[in-house]
């Protein structure tokens, strides 16, 4: 049963961290010639370093550009590093920004302080890229509880920077990079590449801009060009992509990021495998909500959350912990995290197995579009989660897709379709629900 993954990565995830190989994926230059001799600094460690979760591989924290598992290659590309931290996590600083409130928790941080930089450093880059970030609203709504009998809590990311969550997994990776810098390890300014024509590629487009950091944004062919235009006024570089003749299967703006990456662009990525990052300043989202209902004196069951590549599920999760449960929300016109659900069932150790159990989903289509990935790249962290939890991933109607927006607009949240799709899956599975459930949904893409 759905036990074999548990355990797998379970177990990998509590053996000890020796035998540490130190690693560099080769992405980015790294320049030691101005620190000979540096010593590593030997702080408390929060963050221990990166460990794949499919082939078990250990990367310390100290190794800068740790975006990919080492062992992973064109051949075989389904590997994944996840954060490996202590039981403990230090407390949250008292500072309305959630990089400063929970920053000593980050993995950039313990990778900065691990070569030498001190915790004033930090700020001080921290305040660089992620100067207005602010922990974003949790309130209940009483117009959506009295609507569906339940005790509804709402997170309100449409108001945060670019307008959706996609900029606080890009700002880790941004502050990663500023730190090697700072401490030398970085050689020039290697390109950001990212695929996406939606709420990621403005974020990245707006946190680049912040700091004079090159950007080549990969689209398909039908992006709007009243998108584009924005893009380009915050300093990115448009690639629309066509399919080539010798393409294999697959997104041509993906294929065409993988080659920049490939040729050295540093994948500024809201997906797992190609940045582990990316999961690292995405998890100030789930200490929020836990840090919030605490303070609202209520006490979750359960939160509900879209899900298209999957590091938005996998961030809530691991922020939240396994004492709420994790849903996760996918339209039925595109639902692969789903379908690899009902496959691993019986499968032990499925990660092993990732091109037959992930299977890319054949012409996806819903309204809303944020969440069409045809593929859950990061699959094992949000099953893991739901697993640890007692979750299990929700199909949300089309017609509940709609009526969600419309009920989220009723209630006062400017929020998109794909924004509102975690309240689709609540529609969905109402009747699975007990009456005065205690449940959170995050609104996160505003409505353009």
């Amino acid at each position: 049963m759905i036990r074999s993954l548990r355990t797998s990565l379970v177990s990998g995830s509590l053996r000890a961290f020796g035998n540490t190989r130190r690693h560099s994926t080769g992405e980015a230059a790294i320049d030691q010639s101005n620190r000979p001799g540096l010593p590593r600094v030997t702080i408390d460690v929060v963050i221990a370093g990166f460990k794949c979760a499919v082939c078990g591989t250990d990367v310390d924290i100290g190794t800068p550009f740790a975006w990919r598992c080492p062992q992973a290659t064109a051949d075989d590309p389904y590997h994944v590093l996840h954060i490996v931290r202590s039981d403990s996590l230090p407390p949250a600083l008292d500072d309305p920004n959630p990089f400063l409130r929970y920053g000593p928790r980050l993995a950039w941080w313990a990778f900065a302080q691990a070569n030498g930089m001190t915790g004033d450093a930090c700020a001080a880059i921290t305040r660089e890229v992620a100067a207005d970030f602010v922990v974003t609203s949790f309130e209940r709504s009483d117009a959506l509880s009295s609507e569906l009998d339940l005790d509804l809590w709402v997170k309100d990311e449409t108001g945060n920077v670019a307008g959706s969550h996609k900029a606080r997994h890009l700002a880790s990776i941004l502050m990663h990079l500023r730190a090697a810098e700072s401490l030398g390890l970085l050689a020039g300014r290697p390109p950001l590449a990212i695929a996406s024509c939606g709420n990621a590629a403005l974020a990245a487009a707006t946190l680049a801009a912040r700091v004079d950091w090159p950007l080549d944004v990969y689209v398909p062919t039908w992006m709007d060009d009243a998108f584009g235009s924005e893009i380009e006024r915050l300093g990115g570089r448009i690639h629309r992509c066509e399919r080539r003749d010798h393409d294999p299967p697959g997104d041509p703006a993906m294929l065409r990021f993988r080659d920049a990456r490939d040729a050295g662009a540093i994948p500024f990525t809201v997906q797992g495998p190609e940045n582990a990052y990316c999961l690292d300043g995405g998890r100030t989202l789930g200490w929020e909500i836990a840090d919030q209902a605490v303070l609202a004196g209520v006490k979750l069951d359960r939160v509900v959350v879209q899900v298209g590549g999957g590091a938005f599920a996998a961030s809530v999760g691991a922020g939240l912990g396994h004492a709420v449960r994790l849903d996760t929300v996918q339209a039925e016109g595109c639902a692969p995290l789903a379908a690899t659900w009902d496959r691993i069932a019986s499968i032990e150790q499925p990660e092993r197995y990732w091109s037959q159990v992930m299977r890319p989903w054949p012409e996806p289509h819903s309204i809303a579009d944020g969440i069409l990935d045809d593929e859950t790249y990061d699959w094992i962290a949000v099953t893991e989660a739901m697993v640890e939890s007692g979750g299990r991933p929700i199909v949300a109607l089309e017609r509940d897709i709609v009526r969600a927006r419309q009920l989220a607009t009723d209630a006062g949240f400017a929020v998109s379709a794909t924004g509102a799709a975690g309240l689709a899956g609540v529609l969905t599975a109402r009747e699975h629900i007990h009456d005065g459930d205690h449940i959170a949904v995050v609104m996160s893409g505003v409505a353009r």
